[in-house]
Formats: C-alpha cells, structure tokens, sequence
C-alpha cells in the first residue's frame, strides 16, 4: 500500500476520495493525527500530516517512530515523503523540487530507532544510503511523466529548527557537502530503513538560504508563497508516482 507523509503547507491531498480516517494505537504514543485513507485514480493511499492538523507540531517534536509504525501497521510498504527546502546552491533556484539522494543529520534530541531499551538488542542500520533507490527511480518517472523538472541528485541537510538557520551554519553545512536544508526527514528516513519501508522523498525549495547570494536574511513572505505554488507541483507528481507504483 502507498503512503504519503507531508510537510508544511499541504494538509490534504486535493484529489483524494472516499476518504475515512483511522486512529492507530501504537507502543510509541499518538500519531501526528489520525491516518487519511483514500483513493487516488482509484489507487488506496494512506495520508498523515507530519505536523499535525493545523501545523501545531514542531518538527523536533513530531513522533516519528509512532508515525512510521502505524503507517506499516495498517499495510503501508511504500512511502512518498514530502517537504519544503531551503536552498545552499545558487544553481537550485526557489520553486524547483528535489529529490534528494543523500542526508546529513544536524538534528539532536530526536529518537531515532526502534532498537533501544533492556528487552532490545542493539541493531546497526545501513543508512548509506538513506532513500530506498527504487523508490527514488519511481519518483523520478514519475516527476517525467508529470513534466516537473526535479534536481535528481541533492544532498538534504536535516536541522532541529523550528528556527531557521543562521548565515554561518548554513555556510558551514554547504562546506560540508549539502545542498538543501530543511528539518523533517531525519530521523524519518532512518526509521523507515529499520522497518524496511522503501521511502524515497520530494521536496520543495522555497528560498535561498540566509547568505546564499543576495539572500541577507530569511524572507519567509516570499517563503510561502513559493511555496503554495510549488505545491502544485508535487500533488502533479503525486498523480503520476501513485499511477507508477500501483
């Protein structure tokens, strides 16, 4: 079954139908909100809004464990997760989407397995490469067939936000190799690797970072704007990735 996790900015799917909602009860507390089933081009897919309905929930204090356990609990395999970007690379411009290959976790105080506790050994995960490469090919099709160019190959900066970053962190993350910042999709990514959930993302870049180019300082009116028209673009993706995947 498909799942679709978002972000800011997109609190349901557009063309969703015969839509209900269900609580799962997990080991790990509440979900974000109740889960959106529903159907897209006569496809099932599974919706949760990682903050919460009404964006209440800061990105350091979203259950991601609870949030991924119960998607696989109800028979989600497959995961699209969507964010919104920053850009560090004046050649990755506001309003183009990105499906990133790689993550740098900046993130912490976030729990980030499944494994801990006495009753749980420890468990080494493989996070080389934390985007399941299938999943991200399916995107990728999918972003073509919609005619929505994406940057195919992007490394992702995860910070613990809810602040935006400083000119000198953003300076130094992009020294250390990444392209776009944003502050969801750690520890996501790795938890869905631990339960074997192939999970790929897309995201929207909404604004150069503060200090890339002309970008003094962070101007979140231009912010999100771009980023309820970049949105369209995605739920266009969406139609395609779920007609792919099916």
């Amino acid at each position: 079954m498909l799942g679709v996790i978002a972000g800011s900015g997109l609190q349901r799917l557009a063309h969703l139908e015969n839509i209900r909602r269900e609580i799962v009860r997990t080991p790990f507390g509440e979900t974000s909100c109740a889960l959106t089933i529903g159907e897209l081009s006569g496809v099932e897919v599974v919706f949760l809004n990682r903050h919460g309905y009404g964006h209440t929930l800061a990105p350091h204090q979203i259950n991601y464990r609870a949030n991924l356990w119960a998607l696989q609990k109800i028979g989600v395999d497959n995961i699209c997760a969507i964010g919104s970007t920053g850009s560090m690379m004046a050649d990755i411009q506001p309003g183009q989407l990105v499906v990133p290959d790689a993550v740098i976790d900046y993130t912490s105080g976030r729990v980030g397995t499944y494994f801990e506790g006495p009753d749980h050994p420890i468990v080494y995960t493989d996070l080389s490469e934390p985007f399941d490469r299938v999943a991200r090919d399916v995107l990728l099709n999918a972003a073509n067939k919609a005619g929505e160019p994406v940057v195919s190959t992007a490394t992702y900066a995860c910070t613990n936000g809810p602040r935006l970053e400083t000119r000198a962190e953003v300076k130094r993350m992009a020294m250390d190799g990444a392209h776009v910042v944003g502050m969801t999709l750690m520890p996501e990514a790795a938890l869905a690797k631990e339960l074997d959930l192939a999970y790929a993302a897309i995201v929207v870049c909404t604004n150069y970072a503060a200090g890339v180019g002309e970008n003094i300082a962070h101007d979140l009116n231009q912010w999100r704007a771009l980023r309820e028209q970049s949105l369209s673009k995605v739920e266009k993706v969406l139609l395609q990735w779920v007609a792919c995947s099916a």
